[in-house]
């Protein structure tokens, strides 16, 4: 069975997969929490949108079996031994209300695959193109194409890499169909079938379809195919009549320009939406932690300038006095900042403590062989190193 699977599509899905799980990584070590929270919450969105869409489907559809569209039923049953599917999904019928894309979810302890009304009416008779259609769908099932797309999720919007990725999975349960159906024609007839209709496509006769592959080199159907996640009839029906076909190349300047359309998948279509929802999720956790971190890093670097004048004071203290004050008020320092920033001071070592509406800001001092005295700014409790400033980071500033 290893040969119904496109062979560009183990190498997108093993490229998308670890560009993908790098970026995760990027934007979870960047976003410090942000990323990982979006990465639950998409994950549980979709799983409660799938839910919901099974819900839907056993409510409004009817589930095939030997009493009910019996013929129907055999067919899928041939279909699942044909693809070597031990344990075969349910099947239900849908009304699509003129939609003809069947479809595949899964959740655990639920497999189903939705036939519509319009697409099996367009097959007419002909129990190829109907073998086709539902070959194509348990190859969506059998090949795992439901998961693992939140992991691969932010390298599917690469341009050019996800429409690729999609297209290649496209290819594969193409062949998963044709293997269903056992004819190049007739899953060529279905593919026109589901494009012309259920009132057309159950008596498409003649030439088969895709004779127009010759103009796919123009540049506007070129770039239309690299920024799309499904390859166009021709190229497609191309494929199912001849496993390894020489197909016409893209227009080179088409590439040029669709490696500046990210890919968005098939928005308006089932699951756009909320890809686009998991997509402004991530993106509003980001930015929300990295503007908080900035505000943050902003009010600790305010506090690292009108505390100065408090460590020169404990300075002056120390070297007059030859040892450490037992407090501020020994040292003559108030015990709040001039924006009422409450300090403390640890006798033990002289070090001064800021408590911030954000966490504490430490400083602790240091001193040479020379009796020279420098301080080093550190992030105390609820006070993150990131949320630290420049003036931090490269403090150690001593003091004669």
């Amino acid at each position: 069975m290893k040969d119904l699977v496109y062979s560009r599509e183990r190498t997108l899905g093993t490229i998308t997969l670890v560009i993908g799980v790098l970026m995760w990584l990027g934007l979870i070590v960047g976003g410090f929490g942000g990323a990982v929270f979006s990465l639950v919450a998409g994950f549980v969105l979709v799983q409660f949108a799938q839910f919901a869409l099974i819900a839907h489907v056993k409510g409004k559809g009817i589930e095939l079996s030997e009493a009910r569209f019996p013929d129907l039923h055999a067919q899928f049953i041939a279909c699942c031994a044909r693809l070597q599917m031990e344990t075969p999904p349910k099947a239900y019928l849908l009304n699509g209300n003129g939609g003809l894309d069947a479809f595949a979810t899964a959740v655990p302890g639920a497999r189903l695959v939705v036939l519509k009304r319009g697409a099996v009416a367009a097959m007419g008779k002909h129990v190829d193109r109907v073998r086709f259609y539902l070959g194509h769908e348990l190859g969506r099932m059998r090949m795992q194409h439901l998961g693992g797309a939140l992991l691969r999720w932010p390298a599917l919007w690469l341009p050019l890499l996800g429409a690729a990725y999609s297209r290649a999975r496209e290819t594969t349960r193409d062949r998963h169909g044709l293997a269903c159906g056992g004819s190049s024609e007739g899953a060529a007839r279905a593919l026109a079938a589901l494009s012309a209709g259920p009132l057309r496509g159950k008596n498409l006769d003649g030439s088969t379809p895709g004779s127009e592959a010759k103009n796919a080199s123009r540049f506007w159907m070129s770039f239309n195919e690299l920024t799309a996640g499904s390859s166009r009839l021709s190229r497609r029906v191309a494929r199912l009549m001849k496993t390894e076909a020489s197909l016409p190349g893209r227009d080179r300047f088409a590439y040029l320009l669709a490696m500046l359309v990210p890919y968005v998948g098939r928005l308006g279509v089932r699951g756009g939406a909320l890809i686009m929802a998991c997509t402004v999720a991530v993106t509003a956790a980001v930015a929300i932690t990295a503007y908080h971190d900035n505000m943050v890093k902003a009010r600790v670097a305010r506090a690292v300038a009108d505390s100065a004048p408090v460590r020169d004071a404990l300075v002056s203290f120390y070297h007059a006095h030859k040892h450490v004050p037992v407090s501020l008020r020994d040292a003559d320092i108030p015990a709040k900042l001039a924006d009422g920033t409450p300090l403390s001071l640890d006798p033990t070592a002289m070090v001064l403590t800021l408590a911030l509406e954000q966490g504490e800001l430490v400083f602790t001092p240091g001193i040479d062989k020379k009796d020279r005295m420098s301080w080093e700014c550190m992030n105390g409790k609820g006070l993150k190193p990131s949320q630290l400033p420049p003036a931090c980071s490269e403090m150690k500033i001593r003091v004669d």
